[in-house]
């Protein structure tokens, strides 16, 4: 099995969080690969921007999650392990990246990301992120 470090945000703007929409129809949080030498904290902050175009700072940690699933293009199981971050960004201004496979994005309220988020783990982690986030500003 492959086994992926992987670093992503938690991004809110207020009340409101962010969520994209992959061209699988999966709304996720934006998250990325670390690569050799790169720090997980750098891969959320400059992944949330590659792929929705928002600029947000890193207000506390997340938590972590992982997941499994088979790579069709590597014809094995991959796991991804994740290190979450909570950020918070000044303006809502989202643009999804196509060329990292991003159609839709947007800041919800929380319950409107809840209804859209595709996986229970992410639902989870933004309820946790919700409040510590609302403790650290």
């Amino acid at each position: 099995m492959l086994v992926r470090n992987c670093a992503g945000g938690v991004v809110f703007h207020g009340d409101r969080v962010l969520v994209l929409k992959n061209e699988k129809g999966e709304w996720v949080f934006p998250k990325g690969v670390i690569r050799n030498g790169d720090y997980p904290d750098d891969v959320a902050v400059s992944r949330v921007n590659a792929e929705a175009g928002v600029r947000a700072r890193i207000v506390a940690t997340a938590g972590r999650t992982n997941y499994e699933f088979f790579s069709v293009s590597r014809q094995r199981p991959v796991c991804n392990k994740i290190t979450w971050y909570i950020m918070k960004s000044d303006a809502e201004e989202v643009v999804p990246n196509p060329d990292q496979e991003f159609v839709e994005g947007a800041f919800l309220t929380i319950d409107e990301a809840l209804e859209r988020i595709t996986y229970s783990q992410d639902k989870s982690l933004l309820m946790l992120s919700y409040q510590k986030f609302k403790e650290c500003v």
